[in-house]
């Protein structure tokens, strides 16, 4: 006889593995299906923390390699990036090793294998092993994620041509990486490699970096990155990738027809992701899907199927990690009668670039369009006194609110430790802080938050440090 569960899991990422352990704290009982065979999804094994731990360890070596102008002497430098990848690997099996005891420690049942869905209660799993197996569950909760998406007609071979999967494993530094796209995660991948010694150049088809960012901050995080060397071709469109026994021509026009050619050792394509339901069974149960791919649900995460859920990057908004959780949180406590909720006006992105970039809530291009009256707040890291005792004086705190209200709007910043700070304002616009409520709360000194309250008593032109 095949097992019952109250709810199953298709997908142990983060809004998968959270949804497990919370429905199974609820008193469901629980399984997940996991194909990857480790849990923590694409970022625990080839996202978020690899990349993280990549950036963190670029970015030391960069600082070391300047240490002598501030009189620390440490004589040669030299990298090791073999021992750097296995410093990588060793943070990703600690970290998904973590979930699986977490899975035993709440009593989730756990399979290693691709699952699809054969009925409304009905799962089939072939394991890694090539063993078949079906189970039943009440409730099917969808959260496989995405995948990479390449340039029609360009195959990655995560060598030459590859993801962002591919970036974060090279065997050796290349002497030259064009990344084509400039948004959060190909930025991230270049700046890594571009510390550790490659040349860079990013080809971009808008006339900005960071798409959807507040356009005040991406000017500015694009100045910076210039800055520290990587290079920005914008509004240009790659017309052919192909690779040769050096590595890759990548053929170009921009918006004045103008033709260039880069030839590369590495060609990252971070153009965006695309859902992954491909083994799912979804047309043959009948679940809807939109346009663009993605699993039509209602504000409950329910499918046109009342059974069958999803969540994550298989649905419509931001593919984050922790948008994903809390959807994961909230189909599971409303499976099990009470009243989960996201708050989708109030989900901060952070790019971990050095300075990193931090936002959350509406941009100022949103509030224009939208007719929203609104009055502006800044303060630069310069007139910090932590920032500017650390030597990291670059960017600044941006604050929006009401002009008639004064509630918090939204809040965008660039600088030392943004996607930390960013987490005070997530809290005080939950909350429906006005700036003057930030502005009246006292900040340790010396902080880096004290930059967000100067940009709180600025939104009333009241800045004490600038």
């Amino acid at each position: 006889m095949s097992q019952k569960f109250d709810a199953v899991i298709i997908g142990g990422g983060p809004g998968g593995y959270v949804c497990a352990i919370r429905l199974a704290q609820l008193g469901q009982k629980t399984a997940c299906i996991e194909s990857r065979g480790s849990l923590g999804g694409t970022c625990l094994n080839v996202g978020c923390i690899p990349s993280k731990n990549l950036l963190n360890l670029s970015e030391n070596y960069h600082k070391a390699k300047n240490f002598e102008k501030i009189g620390i002497e440490i004589g040669s430098l030299k990298l090791n990036l073999q021992k750097m990848m296995k410093n990588k690997e060793k943070a990703v099996t600690v970290l998904t090793k973590g979930v699986e005891f977490l899975f035993k420690k709440n009593k989730v049942t756990y399979f290693k294998g691709t699952g699809s869905i054969t009925g409304a209660n009905q799962i089939s799993i072939k394991s890694i092993d090539k063993k078949n197996e079906t189970i039943e569950a009440n409730n099917i909760i969808i959260a496989t994620g995405s995948d990479p998406v390449s340039l029609p007609g360009v195959e990655f071979d995560e060598e030459k041509i590859v993801s962002s999967t591919g970036a974060l494993s090279l065997k050796e530094v290349p002497k030259k990486l064009v990344v084509v796209g400039g948004g959060y995660i190909g930025l991230e991948m270049g700046s890594v490699w571009s510390r550790l010694g490659s040349e860079v150049q990013v080809v971009e088809f808008l006339d900005h970096i960071t798409p959807g960012m507040d356009k005040e901050i991406s000017n500015e995080f694009q100045k910076l990155l210039k800055k520290q060397g990587i290079n920005f071709n914008l509004k240009t469109k790659v017309e052919s990738i192909s690779k040769n026994n050096i590595g890759v021509t990548i053929n170009t026009t921009d918006d004045k027809g103008n033709k260039k050619k880069f030839e590369c050792d590495v060609a990252l394509i971070s153009v965006g992701r695309k859902p992954n339901t491909n083994y799912l069974n979804l047309d043959k149960v009948g679940v809807e899907k939109d346009k663009k791919g993605r699993i039509k649900v209602s504000k409950n995460f329910q499918t046109n199927i009342k059974n069958i859920y999803a969540i994550g990057d298989v649905i419509e908004g931001p593919m984050l990690a922790h948008k994903a959780e809390e959807e994961g949180m909230a189909v599971a406590e409303i499976i099990a009668g009470q009243s989960g909720h996201v708050n989708y006006d109030i989900i901060p992105g952070v790019v971990y670039t050095s300075p990193e970039v931090a936002t959350i809530g509406k941009t100022e291009e949103q509030l224009r369009e939208q007719k929203i009256d609104y009055k502006v707040g800044k303060f630069p890291f310069m007139a910090n006194s932590r920032a500017k005792a650390i030597d990291e004086p670059d960017g600044f705190v941006k604050i929006l609110a009401d002009s008639i209200t004064d509630r918090v709007l939204g809040v965008h910043m660039i600088g030392p430790h943004a996607g930390e700070l960013i987490a005070e304002m997530a809290v005080a616009m939950e909350f429906g802080a006005s700036s003057e409520d930030i502005a009246r709360t006292c900040h340790a000194h010396p902080t880096f938050s004290e930059a967000v309250k100067e940009a709180a008593l600025s939104v009333d032109k009241r800045q004490i440090h600038s």
